[in-house]
């Protein structure tokens, strides 16, 4: 019975150590740079081992010469692995050590092709790391970039980022870029601005009230204008030109030649019917709010446009901080009191105390007796009935 127990404990330990042996290798094996010759020196070095244990058993007073030569023979293939195992926590701290870089797409070779005009072949080479990386933007972009800009075929561009976007887990800004990228190809390929219109409509629809959205209602606001520059460039005609002024030089005074400004409330006028079309454009509103207090000093139109704006949740913190300082720079001008700004430019401060304008305009703040000591009331203007109506004739922006 004793006997039966000792064999089992020593079957035990032996399977033990025969595991770990069989782990070493694998390891080794494993995180090896080339696994074929570390295999080769395993398979060399375990029969020298064994070799090296019947020696000292048989060989007698041979035994540890003939070790000690084996001994050196191994030692030229080991060193360098048990060298790199004993430095390895000093390297590691500054190359990484044995973590490898992340697997990623390379477009260098299709980049190369497809400057050379071989767009099959850039695709192709697109195609093969799309394949191993699917929902890679930049390869998605790549390859929907040289069907519609070098092949002029915009729909198998739209075909590729339609599939792109309905696949689950891509992140929104990507789709948003995606449809964006495919409406200015339909502008400038295809000069499509029904198509265009059609992908910008699909990202307001997939993100309703985000500032993605926001975005695409600004390029749909401005797609009359570039349908309008777009046909003037397809159907171009020829012009007559005036003849010019003849004896110019003799003349004692050519104010007449030079161009007219446009009258600022026939431009305000302008602005405000597209508003009432597009609410939400800001590069027009803030225009309109610029005219009402630099040309009419309206001051309180010009704060009505610009809090309009300011309101709105979707736009970017960087952007109603500019808002808010403009419409300080307008109070401080029309002559609003020094309260009024203080409480505009407060604002700033509180709502976004992360942005750099914030620490601007804690300054601005601390100089603010300074700036309106002194400062002269600017003595009010006359206007008309139209003037003080404009803009008044569409309502409280809010309200379309």
């Amino acid at each position: 019975m004793r006997w039966t127990f000792d064999f089992m404990l020593g079957l035990v330990g032996l399977l033990v150590i025969l595991g770990l042996v069989a782990w070493g290798i694998y390891y080794t094996v494993k995180k090896s740079y080339d696994p074929g010759k570390m295999i080769f020196k395993l398979a060399v070095t375990i029969p020298l081992f064994l070799f090296c244990i019947w020696v000292a058993v048989k060989m007698g007073p041979m035994g540890p010469f003939l070790i000690a030569l084996m001994g050196v023979c191994m030692s030229f293939m080991w060193v360098p692995h048990l060298s790199e195992i004993v430095s390895s926590p000093l390297t590691n701290m500054f190359d990484g050590g044995e973590e490898r870089p992340d697997d990623k797409p390379f477009y260098s070779i299709a980049t190369a092709k497809r400057k050379r005009g071989l767009y099959h072949e850039a695709i192709a080479e697109t195609r093969k790391q799309l394949k191993k990386f699917p929902n890679d933007f930049e390869g998605v972009m790549l390859l929907a970039g040289i069907y519609a800009e070098n092949m002029k075929d915009v729909q198998a561009a739209e075909n590729i980022l339609g599939q792109y976007c309905v696949r689950p887990k891509i992140a929104d800004k990507f789709i948003a870029v995606a449809w964006t990228t495919l409406a200015d190809w339909h502008l400038k390929i295809s000069v499509d601005v029904d198509a265009a219109r059609v992908s910008l409509q699909k990202i307001i629809d997939r993100f309703p009230e985000t500032e993605l959205a926001l975005r695409a209602e600004q390029r749909l606001a401005h797609l009359v204008q570039t349908e309008k520059i777009l046909l003037e460039q397809h159907d171009r005609q020829a012009m007559a030109l005036p003849e010019g002024v003849k004896n110019i030089g003799l003349m004692d005074s050519t104010t007449f030649l030079q161009p007219q400004e446009i009258d600022p409330g026939r431009l305000a006028a302008a602005h405000i019917k597209h508003l009432e079309t597009h609410p939400h454009d800001s590069e027009v509103r803030e225009k309109l709010a610029v005219i009402y207090a630099t040309h009419f000093r309206r001051l309180d139109l010009a704060t009505m446009e610009l809090l309009y704006l300011i309101n709105e949740p979707r736009h970017s913190p960087k952007q109603i901080a500019g808002w808010l300082n403009q419409l300080a720079n307008f109070q401080v001008e029309l002559g609003a009191d020094i309260e009024t700004v203080r409480v505009t430019l407060e604002a700033i401060v509180n709502r976004f105390p992360d942005l750099p304008l914030a620490e601007v305009t804690q300054r601005r703040l601390g100089r603010l007796n300074a700036e309106f000591k002194g400062k002269e009331k600017t003595p009010g203007v006359t206007l008309g009935v139209y003037e003080q109506n404009i803009g008044l004739k569409y309502g409280a922006p809010g309200k379309n």
